[in-house]
This record gives structure tokens, C-alpha cells and sequence, in this order.
């Protein structure tokens, strides 16, 4: 196999990586982050066509010079979070409210670093593909590339992303053979009644006291009516109700997840939710309205594309250990919607004993982003070769 060439060097990678921590923008304002990207590639000699994915996005396209080929696409995510930074670091966000406590910032210096360093030595055949996604958390950025016709205007055989992992050691890595992250629904249930005085409950409608009763009955669902074999998760994450010590009040939110991944059983769950919210309303005198939501699929590796990548993997000498049994996770990933149109693979790359993503203390590990950078070389590569 071709080693990737060591270039931009790890300095270079740093340097761009803590200046998109510094400047975190959140799903579909990443207009700073957009500029800054379409510069350093410009830099590099690269044409990158921008304006995509609701505004921010940006693909650039790499031809091989042994002629034509196949055509893939590698795709990084480029949004952060609206989190208030913990750590006390000199390149800590500069945004208050917001932080990249996804790792993003490091995912698009990976790619960043892999397109110049392909651009410059373009020695494979065929078409490359780097996506520049906005908008992964909770707002779905690639549905929106997608719907746009990311797959019709930049035609792609294979489509690969990657995401660091904490808890893993950098140098080891995990490819799933088929499923990687879970579906994502999310659900506002209100319930509404006749609010009362405390004293006299007998005179309204107990909002509270069913909304309770609900949270409770629905954990039945996953423990009692699913599959000990299909992982599925139900969350009650928030909880609205009431102002005063002494009033029962007439309406009550609650708000949640659903995450499962298979397709049938999260149309059950979704079904058995509506029975359940509709049963308890009707006992307790109440109306309900449900606003459920299905935001993300499952993100679900084509088997031989994940073989792939494990066998590039393996050849890294950067890489110490490729896990192929990882519990997939609950979490949820909209990189999902790219796999659904084109066949690919998502891996997980360790980002060592750092903070859990979405924590105000993470951080991405700098000392990843040159194996990534190495990794999608190599990968590309290795699918476009002659």
C-alpha cells in the first residue's frame, strides 16, 4: 500500500484545528468556519465550490491523474455545540454559549489536511470527494446536502466519514460491520386539563400526577414489550409544569428521545408511544397533543466497504489495534442520511482519556489529527487505485 505522504505537517494541523476551536459557530452559521475552510484549500491550489448545505457547506473535488475511475466521497462535519466551554485553554472558544465539544473542529482539519495533501500528489485514478458538512447536531446538515442533490451534482460510488471516540486509545480505532449509531427520534407531549387549587384537587385535573404516571408506564415499553436481543432507549429529558406552591397546574410538557436501529421496532415504538399517551389521557379527563419527530436513521455500514476500511486501517503504522466487536452506540449520527443514498462505512478513531463529546470539558486530541489526516489518504488511495 502507498504511505501518505507527511504533509501538512502536525504544526500546520494544530494551528488550523485550535483556530476553529477558537471560533466554534453552531448547525447552519458556520459562515466564519465556511470562509476559513474555502481559504486554506484556495491556499492549497484547490477550488472548493461553496454556498452548499443551507449556505455553509463546501465540496471540493480532487481528480486522479491516472485517468478516470471510480468516484467516493470522505465527509467531515464542521458545527459545534451551544455549550459554555469549562477548560481554561489558550485557544478556548471565544464565542460565548458555544464550543466545539463534538471534536468537529478537529474532524474538519483531518480533511482539510487529506485534500491538500492529495491535491498536491493526486497519484490514484478516478474522482475524490471532500464534503464539508454544516449542521450535523440535531439539525440534520447532510438530509439538507442531500435533498440539494450533493449525490446527483458530485456523483459518488462510496461515501466515508469517521468520528474521534473518547475512551479509545488514539492509535486504535473501531469499524462496525453494519450498525454504528442508532436512530434518533425525539417527541413534546402536552397534556392539558383544568388547573385547581392544591387543596381542592377533586375540582380539576391532575396534569402533574399523569404526566408522572406516563414517564413511568413508558420505560414498560422498552423493558417489557421489546426484544431483549434490540437495543432501544426511551428518555424523558424534560419536564414543564407549574408556577405556585398551591396551583395544580392545567398543562404539563414533557419532551424526549426515541433511539433504536431497527426500522420495524422504532415503528412500533413510535405506535406503542401514541397508545400509551392516548390511554392515559383518556383515564385522567385530559386532551393530549404529541408532536413526535423523526430526525436521524440509523447510520449502517455496507459490510465490504467496512472491510475495507479496517483492512487500510490495519495497514497505518500509526495504528496499534483495529476493533472490529464494539457494542455499536445509541447515539446518533446524520452522516446516517448519506449512507442511506450511497453504500460507505463510518469508523471511530480513539481520541484518547479525554472528557465525553458533549461535555464542557472535552477536548479533541491534537495528537489524532495527523493519523486521520494518514487514514484518509490512505484510504483514498487504496478505493482509487489504478
Amino acid at each position: 500500500m502507498n504511505q501518505p505522504v507527511a504533509f501538512p505537517d502536525a504544526a500546520t494541523l494544530k494551528a488550523w484545528r485550535h483556530d476553529f476551536h477558537r471560533h466554534p459557530e453552531i448547525a447552519f452559521e458556520e459562515h466564519r468556519t465556511h470562509d476559513r475552510i474555502v481559504a486554506i484549500l484556495r491556499e492549497h491550489g484547490l477550488e472548493p465550490v461553496t454556498g452548499l448545505g443551507g449556505g455553509t457547506g463546501v465540496v471540493v473535488t480532487i481528480e486522479g491523474r491516472r485517468g478516470p475511475g471510480p468516484s467516493i466521497g470522505l465527509r467531515a462535519d464542521i458545527d459545534a455545540l451551544p455549550i459554555e466551554e469549562a477548560n481554561e485553554l489558550d485557544y478556548r472558544s471565544t464565542i460565548p454559549g458555544r464550543m466545539h465539544a463534538c471534536g468537529h473542529d478537529g474532524h474538519t482539519t483531518m480533511l482539510m489536511g487529506a485534500a491538500c495533501a492529495l491535491a498536491r500528489d493526486p497519484d490514484f485514478a478516478g474522482t475524490l470527494h471532500c464534503i464539508f458538512q454544516p449542521a450535523e447536531e440535531n439539525e440534520g446538515g447532510a438530509r439538507v446536502m442531500v435533498e440539494e442533490g450533493l449525490f446527483t451534482r458530485f456523483p459518488m460510488d462510496a461515501v466515508y466519514g469517521l468520528h474521534n471516540w473518547p475512551g479509545l486509545p488514539v492509535g486504535e480505532a473501531a469499524v462496525h460491520d453494519t450498525a454504528v449509531m442508532a436512530a434518533f427520534d425525539v417527541f413534546t407531549l402536552t397534556l392539558k386539563g383544568r388547573g385547581c387549587h392544591a387543596a381542592m384537587p377533586h375540582l380539576g385535573d391532575d396534569t402533574l400526577l399523569a404526566a408522572c404516571q406516563l414517564a413511568t408506564q413508558l420505560q414498560g415499553v422498552i423493558s417489557r414489550e421489546t426484544p431483549a436481543h434490540q437495543s432501544a432507549v426511551l428518555s424523558i429529558t424534560q419536564f414543564h409544569a407549574g408556577d405556585a406552591f398551591n396551583v395544580v397546574p392545567g398543562t404539563v410538557e414533557l419532551r424526549g428521545t426515541v433511539r433504536c436501529f431497527d426500522a420495524a421496532l422504532k415503528a412500533r415504538l413510535e405506535q406503542r408511544l401514541r397508545d400509551a399517551v392516548a390511554a392515559c389521557a383518556a383515564f385522567h379527563g385530559l386532551t393530549a397533543e404529541l408532536d413526535y419527530q423523526a430526525r436521524y436513521p440509523a447510520t449502517l455500514n455496507a459490510p465490504e466497504h467496512a472491510a475495507r476500511c479496517a483492512e487500510v486501517l490495519e495497514g497505518l503504522p500509526q495504528v496499534t489495534r483495529v476493533h472490529r466487536d464494539l457494542p455499536p452506540s445509541m447515539g446518533s449520527e446524520d452522516f446516517a442520511f448519506m449512507l442511506a443514498e450511497r453504500p460507505g462505512a463510518y469508523i471511530w478513531l480513539g481520541n484518547g482519556d479525554s472528557a465525553a463529546l458533549h461535555n464542557p470539558a472535552y477536548d479533541f486530541n491534537d495528537a489524532l489529527a495527523p493519523l486521520g489526516v494518514a487514514y484518509w489518504q490512505a484510504l483514498a488511495r487504496a478505493l482509487l487505485a489504478a
